[in-house]
């Protein structure tokens, strides 16, 4: 019992409870010594929210190390972890090594998986019928809004995983460039998580997950803890981006240029640079709701002059280029794993490179798609239906060189390599329907529909969840040192794969009826029901397959089998130490020296360590 009262996120959540506390408080003296009512909820809410999570920080340690910096003290090193107290302890505190913060973020990611994958079986339970059967409409549209945030969340959170662990060892570094903000970045997303998950508590909001004004300012005081508990994730995704910039631009190691950089590190950056440059704007058009909300300010109201398509406008200029924050590390993952499994280099490297960042700029113009059938005028929404219609070209890109590598190659099936292709099969599909809703005339009849839900999910899964589950598989045995039940991973496969199928054709089925998205009810046409059953049972099977994913991982770490250094022959830099990776990743600094795909290539080698070449295999 000591020890968990010693634990860092023990310490938050007891300074959490202050800090909220004194935030309650202090709103209310302040009231009550204006003249005003001394209880207003909304505004003591949204103080206790911030001093909440000011108090949670201050306990974790996150200003721990700055503050005896500030009083002239020796800082101390929190990335050497402290020998006296067991491993697991470095999981639950504020520890600054940039391997412990990739697993913290890997693991908060599939716990939001979890809850958002829940909440959607509950929805989909309550579509396998006409009628209401298992929850209220209000709690149907707050566990339909929830679901969505949280899951995009997660993929924010399993993106950020994956990249802080990698990266700095994927271009030679000891740690990223900032290592006490790394820890800071990732102790921001639990507070934030809490503050979302307490709109159920506190009436729920029926915005769903976009937030839209005017419903997000007349909603329940749910609707203010969904805005402000976003914002602080979307506040930790743009300390993350600063950081993984710095870390890519100045921190590479000797001779790792930018076309010697691995396909994932261009990835990062490309994802970074969006992060960096867009989240401000959601972060923006949220707290201008809460402003409206708390302080009668009318951004958005007609009446007081302002315009609810404004908000449309700064919240699609981030959110749609964050559809590539979650897609972008898929492709990186992608990219990065199948020259491993055809054993041959990856077609047309550069063009692959430089694709990310085309994507990424591509991105940024082609929000108001979102909006075509808000009455933009034909002007603007021609501009945009050619600018969709453009990202298809890096994108395209990205698919050719894929299906180039496939092509000749030694391929080995192992469950890596399964997720690999089932991500490019789904992605495929989804990014195939994605032009019809790119194009005005047809997005008019199919925007508010199934149709686009399915659309969404299938570049969603394809772009991230699979390739997701892959690289779990991949660098399971680089993070543990141990196997996964390869068995295991090929039943997840097969059950994810074809439960994802059904389920997306079945909701493009019910899109192209007409069926509208975001509904807790429907009329029971003929086929309606029994599509809304297969799309039901599809799901079913994804949820499955999610478990079996979270025993296989849960079974491979207590069975403890040895896995080999290097079991994929793998040339990343990654692979070349031992497993786990040393506390400061290498014991002699790398030089790279050659190509990082150069699968089959006689005498080839990409990175030597003082004299020794390693190539890690042909």
């Amino acid at each position: 019992m000591k020890r968990i009262l010693t634990l860092g996120l023990t310490k938050g959540i007891l300074g959490a409870i202050v800090g909220a506390a004194v935030g309650l408080g202090l709103t209310t003296a302040v009231r009550a010594l204006m003249g005003l009512a001394a209880w207003q909820v909304e505004g003591a809410s949204a103080i206790a929210s911030l001093t909440g999570l000011l108090g949670f920080l201050i306990g974790v340690g996150a200003f721990a190390d700055w503050w005896r910096w500030a009083r002239g003290a020796e800082a101390g090193h929190p990335e050497h972890p402290d020998s006296d107290q067991p491993a697991w302890t470095r999981y639950l505190g504020f520890d600054s090594n940039h391997k412990v913060i990739g697993i913290q973020y890997a693991v908060t990611a599939l716990v939001f998986l979890a809850v958002a994958g829940t909440m959607a079986m509950l929805v989909r339970t309550e579509l396998s019928a006409a009628g209401l059967q298992v929850v209220s409409a209000d709690a149907y549209n707050t566990t339909m809004s929830l679901h969505g945030i949280i899951m995009i969340s997660a993929i924010l959170v399993g993106s950020a995983g994956l990249s802080n662990y990698l990266l700095p060892i994927m271009i030679g570094a000891p740690d990223m460039a900032f290592p006490r903000l790394n820890a800071l970045s990732f102790w921001l997303v639990p507070p934030g998580a809490f503050i979302m998950l307490l709109s159920m508590l506190t009436g729920g909001f029926d915005t769903g997950w976009t937030g839209y004004p005017p419903l997000g300012v007349v909603a329940p005081l749910g609707a203010q803890f969904f805005y402000l508990g976003f914002f602080f994730l979307g506040f930790s995704s743009i300390l993350g981006s600063i950081n993984f910039l710095t870390t890519i631009f100045k921190l590479r190691a000797p001779g790792m240029t930018f076309f010697r950089m691995p396909i994932f590190v261009w990835a990062v950056l490309a994802t970074a640079l969006i992060q960096f440059v867009a989240t401000q704007f959601i972060a923006m058009s949220f707290l201008m709701v809460v402003a409206e909300r708390l302080l009668g300010i009318g951004f958005f109201d007609p009446t007081r002059g302002g315009n609810t398509i404004l908000f449309q406008h700064i919240f699609w200029f981030y959110s749609h280029p964050a559809v590539y924050v979650f897609v972008l590390p898929g492709f990186g993952i992608i990219s990065e794993l199948l020259p491993v499994f055809a054993r041959k280099p990856l077609f047309g490297y550069r063009w692959v490179a430089l694709s990310s960042v085309g994507i990424a700029l591509t991105g940024f113009l082609v929000w108001a798609h979102h909006m075509f059938t808000t009455g933009l005028g034909p002007m603007l929404q021609i501009a945009f239906q050619f600018s969709t219609l453009l990202v298809a070209v890096p994108t395209g890109v990205k698919i050719f060189s894929w299906l180039g590598t496939l092509w000749g190659g030694k391929l080995s099936f192992e469950a890596p390599m399964l997720f690999v292709l089932g991500a490019i099969v789904v992605f495929l599909v989804g990014g195939l329907t994605g032009p019809f809703l790119g194009i005005v005339a047809v997005d008019l009849y199919l925007h508010e529909t199934y149709f686009v839900v399915s659309h969404f999910h299938q570049t969603m899964f394809g772009g991230f969840v699979f390739p997701f589950v892959a690289a779990t598989y991949f660098w399971f045995p680089k993070v543990t040192g141990y196997r996964y039940k390869e068995g295991l991973g090929r039943i997840q496969f097969w059950l994810m794969l074809v439960g994802f199928l059904s389920q997306t054709i079945g909701m493009y089925r019910v899109g192209l009826m007409g069926m509208l998205r975001r509904i807790a009810d429907y009329s029971p046409r003929p086929g309606l029901v029994e599509w809304n059953i297969f799309t039901t049972v599809g799901g079913a099977m994804v949820a499955v397959s999610m478990i079996v994913f979270g025993i296989n991982l849960l079974v491979s770490l207590r069975a403890k089998e040895p896995a080999p250094a290097n079991p994929w022959r793998s040339r990343s830099l990654e692979w070349q130490v031992s497993s786990p990776p040393p506390e400061e990743n290498f014991p002699a600094p790398p030089v790279v020296v050659g190509g990082p795909y150069d699968y089959g290539v006689p005498e080839s080698t990409y990175v030597q360590f003082g004299p020794a070449a390693v190539g890690g295999g042909s």
